[in-house]
């Protein structure tokens, strides 16, 4: 799956907007004296990322963030669809791992976690679906339902196994995409990646976002959440507070005009969840907010917040017509 990169814009100091977030910042006099910031941009894991670090050592900065983006790279070579010799894609070819690196199998182990405690909303094993929809598009049509209930008998997460350093599926046809958590996995190593080499103050966009201390003028970091149906819009303004942030969209990669149809698959319905339109999750990690994402587009409008409080997340929703809500607890700012 890929993620439609947005129009880039901000109000105050505009960062790179990705997956439906802008970041913000308002002027204001840098308390913390004169830092020096640098700056990364890359293409990995489907999607622009960039990457921005103060040091009081610019060439601090610099060395933190080129380590950033060699664990990036390292990531994509576990865990990337779009690369064939990655490991995730040997995986999929051949049905097993017998030395699964080690970041594979957190992630891979943090799915199944998801996946029981949500009841298979959270499901790792959606690839076929995928695959049926995305070889349907290339034909110009959308798959026919016996296509898609073919799809969805190779689908199920108890059919991935995790053993020692071993990963198997057990089912032939299975496939495994991790693009609705690796992303989040790669901000939170850069995030702790950075605070190995000191660096106090950073925004890390990695298709989901983490902060790092305040921007280079006094404030918080603040992203701003673009409508899901017009770029040119914000719904509303968050306040990072040191958390992280990921959004999910249908208009991040869509089958269909009207939205129905959209790159976020029901495992038990085998079509995607009709009711959202976006879902926005601050949690401590990127990790969990990236995949609690998904958990929530399944849960709908009405279950969204109720949800969010049972895992301990803020969240902000935006449904089909339009209409949004957030937790109490999420720190919105004006836009």
């Amino acid at each position: 799956m890929t993620r439609r990169a947005f129009l880039q814009f901000g109000l105050g100091l505009g960062l790179t907007g990705v997956a439906g977030l802008a970041a913000m910042a308002v002027p204001q006099r840098d308390p913390a004296g004169a830092l020096q910031w640098a700056d990364r941009t890359l293409n990995a894991m489907g999607t622009a990322m960039t990457l921005r670090a103060a040091h009081a050592d610019a060439g601090v900065a610099g060395r933190a963030l080129d380590a950033a983006v060699a664990d990036i790279r390292q990531i994509e070579d576990q865990m990337s669809l779009f690369r064939p010799d990655s490991a995730l894609s040997q995986l999929n070819r051949v049905g097993q791992l017998d030395q699964a690196p080690p970041d594979l199998l957190y992630v891979l182990a943090t799915a199944q976690d998801v996946a029981r405690r949500s009841h298979g909303s959270f499901d790792v094993t959606v690839q076929p679906l995928w695959l049926a929809f995305a070889q349907a598009r290339q034909q110009g049509r959308l798959p026919t339902v016996a296509e898609v209930q073919a799809a969805r008998l190779r689908v199920g997460w108890r059919g991935l196994h995790l053993a020692d350093q071993s990963v198997r599926l057990q089912r032939p046809g299975m496939g495994v995409t991790l693009n609705g958590i690796a992303q989040g996995f790669a901000a939170d190593k850069v995030k702790a990646r950075l605070q190995a080499f000191g660096i106090q103050h950073a925004l890390i966009n990695a298709g989901e976002w983490a902060a790092l201390g305040q921007p280079a003028h006094a404030g918080d970091w603040t992203l701003g959440l673009a409508n899901p149906r017009d770029a040119h819009r914000l719904v509303a303004g968050i306040a990072l507070q040191g958390r992280c942030v990921a959004t999910s969209a249908d208009d991040q990669c869509s089958f269909s005009p009207d939205f129905v149809h959209h790159h976020i698959f029901d495992p038990r319905t085998g079509y995607s969840p009709r009711e959202l339109s976006s879902v926005s999750v601050m949690a401590p990690t990127c990790v969990m907010a990236d995949a609690l994402t998904k958990v929530i587009f399944m849960a709908g409008y009405d279950r969204a917040l109720p949800l969010a409080r049972a895992w301990g997340v803020e969240v902000l929703v935006v449904d089909k017509q339009g209409r949004w809500k957030a937790s109490a607890g999420l720190p919105l700012r004006p836009v």
